[in-house]
């Protein structure tokens, strides 16, 4: 019998720390893995853009700028006519926006450096 009111309060003591300890663990989970590679790339019919554009804004505007004529990126031919563009990389609109974009970059930055 006494070795029953011994048990007791030990049990009852075990279980109280086993509890406790067991609401207070802290649990981190890893880190996410990291994204594929080439998930923030471009896409290659943007990257044509970009280059394609700012490549033909640059020397439009350097020309310009040496031939005395003023900052009108927008009135020459291939702001509008768009050149380079492949009809296998993908749909025209976002080409003909991201080689505008591109083509003004590099026309202002020829336009100046002259």
């Amino acid at each position: 019998m006494k070795l029953s009111y011994l048990a007791l309060p030990v049990v009852t003591a075990a279980c109280l720390l086993t509890a406790g300890c067991a609401s207070h663990t802290a649990y981190y989970a890893p880190p996410p893995p990291p994204p594929p590679a080439g998930y923030n790339s471009v896409p290659p019919l943007i990257a044509r853009a970009d280059q394609v554009g700012f490549r033909s804004g640059t020397e439009d505007g350097g020309r310009d700028a040496y031939n005395g004529f003023g900052y009108h990126p927008q009135h020459d031919r291939k702001f509008h006519s768009t050149p380079g563009y492949d009809s296998a990389l993908g749909p025209y609109e976002p080409y003909r926006d991201a080689f505008r974009r591109a083509y003004l970059r590099g026309y202002d930055q020829g336009f100046h450096r002259s």
